[in-house]
């Protein structure tokens, strides 16, 4: 083919097509009620030739384009009569809006190139019978194009879409069937390419409208293409490749809307440029998966045969195929609108075997979705399933069936429907952008812990990107007025403002059901309140894939039994539950008991100073000075609670106590444990915190001793922790010069775990045990676990 012989397809405006296919329908109930939005078709088509066409040209076009609405308005005024709409005469109703278009931009071409003019490919590629989705006869229309060009030099512009049988009847070759028609008049005449112009910029990794990350694929073979267009993939109508390809002619994919975007190219033998394991993924969001099975079946020769050969019969499209091994069970996939019929010809096909118990009745499973990933060098690279299936597992996808061909052009799965989305973007996350991930945060509490974890996220979020190939989006935040979701991610430099502004009223059901919905891969629930009704929810999100990470200790001290639940679904669902901050702030205390007893080591005892408020009240409670006076220091310097009290009680240690013997695998709950209180009881039930304070340095007296007495001989007071032997004790002591715990200073916490190996020189963990920074930091870390698992 010269290179200055150019063929134009083109398909009908945007919309008209479902338009037409409308107006036959309510013609076919008998209504006139078509007339108005014809009219309204007619006005767009004149509009948009006005816009083209120059006043001389435009008079002639606007006189065809009458005459093609005067005969689909005899056609339609037909079909209401009857109250009829055939395959037939819908493909005759359907032919308009292409003949209409390259009217028109044939004409708007003949005023810069003289030689274009109007082809109707109706004239030269002629299909059978079959309405709707005919198949053509490439011998009689291959040559007939090619008569066409050598009888005259010319630029067609041809109607897409549309064809004729031998004997003159209208049919279409399928909706995008434009692609295809160009296609063919590529194949006939040898094309250096055809090129396919459409609203993308190529072929992409996957749908953009449901993996915002995916990308153009620069290269592809045929086979990968036909792979893709097969699951779901929009860019171009199935049929098109198969003419190209057995012509060999390049098929070019670009962009109407930005030209200069290279596109993708698609050709026999595909390039390696920018070389991932796969090519693309693609998927299609609704069918129903069938599944006969029975025990009649094992070994029965000619089952499958039955089985597809019923479906044949009725030109029902089976998608997807699985069999068994033990032959015990076949499953299919079909579109939803088949999915009934195709259930009825199969039971009425072993209705003999049903009635004798040898095989049941056919078995529907709604709403689920295929994912298929493809590449042509799939099968030269160990490991490619495992890889796409563990990237689904991880992220608590489950998989109902698994399809691969022999020749591992694809690899195909079925999901949940409501997995789709997650799916596609978790796999191409791990396959495309492998040295990212993407970790989506929800954080509930935005007090000072919740704040201070923000501005350490916005502070670190580009160099964890850059890096560590870690993606922090903030996608879910709450405080106890309002919340604000988004999975795009919240702003981070105004968040308090959107926050302030969401509109959306903090509810804690509605918050996980939105997160819950969003369905994100990765994703990490923050619970940065002190709240036990936020604990009680965190069996819900961890059974629902998401990991959760917590300073919360609320939910680890309740029960025994709850605490082992908690981890048992995390541990199911392949996600983590981390709450290093319950006991330490930022110190490594539960990941190091854990590793510990990993190694074979066995916990003996543990003793701790485990509350960062009364390290500092009694490393400052020293000579002349009050209790009152360094409790009021401490809570000025915002290490108490606003009551101090709930500092003071022993109850927040004792947590932190009973949730480390849990983790030496004590089964204790929080009435085991001893807390002697250096303060009267009386001190608590004052009804004020001011109250209580006139009374504290009277109720204080007994200890005023107890401090008197350790500095005579050299001991210092301490709020200490223990376990040991199956107990765990909370009470103030007065420690000697040589223990551990004699010289510590300001508010840190201090832990020593005594074991088989650590026994005569305990393992001691010391640094900051409060503040709001040092906790964020470990939740912080927590998080970033999770995202570089």
């Amino acid at each position: 083919m010269d290179d200055s012989q150019i063929v134009v397809v083109v398909s009908a405006l945007q919309g008209v097509t479902d338009t037409l296919i409308n107006l036959g329908r309510i013609a076919s109930t008998g209504s006139d009620e078509y007339l108005q939005i014809l009219d309204d078709l007619e006005v767009r088509h004149g509009e948009v030739s006005a816009e083209l066409l120059e006043k001389s040209e435009y008079e002639s076009v606007k006189y065809t384009i009458s005459q093609f609405f005067k005969e689909l308005s005899d056609a339609l005024h037909g079909i209401m009569l009857i109250k009829e709409l055939s395959n037939r005469s819908l493909d005759l109703i359907m032919s308009y809006g292409e003949q209409l278009s390259a009217t028109i931009v044939a004409a708007a071409l003949t005023q810069k190139i003289p030689q274009a003019c109007y082809l109707d490919a109706r004239t030269v590629i002629l299909t059978n019978r079959s309405f709707g989705s005919a198949i053509i006869n490439e011998d009689e229309t291959y040559p007939k194009i090619r008569a066409y060009f050598k009888a005259r030099s010319a630029v067609p512009v041809v109607t897409g879409f549309i064809a004729s049988t031998s004997g003159g009847e209208t049919t279409t070759l399928g909706r995008g069937g434009s692609d295809f028609t160009a296609a063919i008049f590529g194949a006939a005449m040898n094309a250096d390419r055809v090129e396919i112009w459409t609203d993308v910029d190529g072929v992409m990794t996957a749908d953009p409208r449901k993996v915002p990350k995916a990308f153009p694929i620069a290269f592809m073979s045929y086979q990968e293409l036909m792979e893709m267009s097969h699951f779901g993939a929009k860019v171009i109508h199935p049929p098109t490749i198969a003419p190209a390809m057995r012509h060999h002619v390049p098929i070019w994919i670009k962009n109407s809307y930005n030209p200069k975007a290279p596109g993708t190219e698609v050709s026999q033998t595909c390039k390696t440029e920018n070389f991932s394991l796969i090519r693309g993924i693609s998927s299609v969001d609704r069918i129903v998966l069938l599944r006969l099975e029975g025990a009649g079946m094992i070994g029965v020769c000619g089952v499958a045969s039955r089985l597809f050969g019923a479906l044949a019969k009725e030109s029902i499209n089976v998608m997807i195929i699985t069999q068994g091994s033990s032959e015990h069970s076949i499953c299919f996939a079909v579109s939803p609108e088949c999915a009934d019929r195709a259930k009825n010809l199969v039971d009425e096909e072993f209705a003999l075997e049903r009635g004798a118990g040898l095989v049941d009745e056919v078995v529907l499973t709604t709403d689920v979705s295929v994912v298929a990933v493809v590449g042509e060098t799939m099968h030269e690279i160990p490991g490619v399933s495992g890889q796409f299936f563990s990237a689904l597992g991880k992220n608590g996808i489950n998989i109902r069936a698994i399809a691969q061909g022999s020749s591992e052009l694809n690899i195909t799965c079925i999901v949940d429907r409501k997995d789709e989305a997650k799916a596609l973007n978790v796999v191409h996350d791990e396959f495309f952008l492998s040295k990212t991930a993407t970790v989506h945060v929800f954080i509930l509490g935005v007090g000072l812990i919740g704040k201070a974890l923000l501005r350490q996220i916005q502070d670190q979020i580009h160099s964890l990107k850059e890096d560590y190939q870690l993606e922090i989006k903030v996608c879910g935040l709450a405080n106890t007025k309002t919340m604000v979701l988004d999975a795009g991610g919240v702003d981070l430099e105004n968040w308090e403002g959107i926050l302030h502004d969401s509109g959306y009223a903090m509810c804690i059901d509605s918050f996980i059901s939105k997160m819950k919905e969003m369905n994100l891969g990765r994703s990490v629930f923050v619970d940065c309140t002190a709240s036990d009704v936020i604990a009680e929810k965190y069996s819900e999100i961890l059974s629902s894939n998401i990991s959760v990470v917590t300073p919360n200790k609320r939910a680890n001290s309740k029960s025994y039994e709850n605490y082992l639940d908690l981890k048992r679904i995390a541990s199911q669902k392949g996600i983590k539950y981390f709450y290093e901050t319950n006991v330490g702030a930022g110190l490594p205390i539960i990941s190091t008991l854990l590793d510990l007893q990993l190694s074979g080591d066995k916990v003996l005892k543990i003793e701790a100073i485990l509350s960062g408020t009364l390290s500092y009240i009694f490393n400052n409670y020293v000579g002349s000075v009050t209790l009152k006076e360094v409790v009021q220091k401490a809570q000025s310097l915002g290490y108490t609670e606003p009551d101090p009290r709930e500092d003071l009680n022993g109850m927040d240690v004792a947590r932190k106590i009973l949730i480390l013997a849990r983790e030496c695998g004590t089964p204790i709950e929080i009435d085991d444990i001893t807390i002697d209180s250096f303060l009267p009881e009386a001190c608590f039930k004052e009804k004020s915190v001011d109250a209580f304070y006139d009374t504290l340095d009277i109720a204080a007296q007994e200890l005023e001793s107890m401090k008197s007495r350790a500095e005579l001989t050299g001991k210092r007071l301490r709020h200490i922790a223990k376990f040991e032997n199956g107990k765990a004790t909370v009470k103030l002591q007065a420690v000697e010069e040589d223990h551990p715990f004699h010289s510590l200073s300001g508010s840190d916490n201090i832990i020593a775990i005594y074991t088989q190996r650590y026994y005569d020189n305990p393992l001691v963990i010391k640094g900051s045990g409060a503040g709001a920074s040092v906790t964020a930091g470990g939740v912080f870390a927590d998080i970033i676990r999770i995202g570089k698992r």
